[in-house]
């Protein structure tokens, strides 16, 4: 493995060309309970909302195990055979947590509707893979997705970790590195932990 995380036999899919077991295997504990709904529908919709219907919808979503799926919204990473990541990209207006929070507008005039803009919203590496570097082949992969698709620029928010241990839960939006290693540019710091990071397409 060298810096960046890389390996040989570091695989990354469309999300619709993987298991829907895979995915499972991934989204594990508090990523478990999530199924990557907070971000898309918001704290209130979501907090009330059993697991099984985030599950249900996140499944709908993904189009899990149908490689001929038109749409998708994250990204799969295999190590070998074995699913070890999972990154969720798509068009920054469907995140409804995005929408109401403050740190992706905070002094920039954005069209909260623009669908050209793509935004990683999450990403989780699966226990016993993390620290290993795979954020950093995930965002290139996720910038590689979005583009393919059509965007314009794609964004990031990840947390300033200022050298202190983080637990995995926090850091879902990914440390800052991984978004500069892949041409991102720092466009605002709306907080002390949190930096909006973009890189036009």
């Amino acid at each position: 493995m060298d810096a960046a995380g890389t390996t040989s036999d570091l695989r990354i899919v469309p999300a619709n060309e993987a298991s829907w077991d895979d995915l499972q295997a991934i989204l594990t504990g508090v990523a478990g309970q999530c199924q990557c709904q907070r971000q898309r529908l918001g704290d209130r919709d979501w907090w009330y909302m059993p697991v099984t219907e985030r599950a249900a919808i996140l499944r709908e979503e993904t189009h899990c195990g149908d490689p001929r799926a038109t749409e998708t919204i994250g990204i799969v990473a295999y190590q070998g055979d074995e699913p070890v990541a999972w990154c969720a990209v798509d068009r920054r207006g469907v995140y409804g947590r995005l929408r109401g929070s403050p740190v992706p507008w905070k002094g920039r005039s954005e069209d909260k509707n623009d669908d050209t803009v793509w935004a990683i919203a999450c990403m989780i590496v699966r226990k016993g893979h993390r620290h290993a570097g795979l954020t950093y082949p995930l965002v290139a992969a996720a910038v590689d997705h979005a583009r393919a698709r059509g965007a314009a620029a794609i964004e990031g928010y990840p947390l300033l970790t200022h050298g202190s241990h983080v637990i995995w839960d926090e850091m879902n939006v990914g440390p800052l590195g991984p978004f500069l290693a892949a041409g991102f540019r720092e466009v605002s710091h709306p907080t002390k932990r949190r930096v909006v990071m973009r890189l036009e397409l």
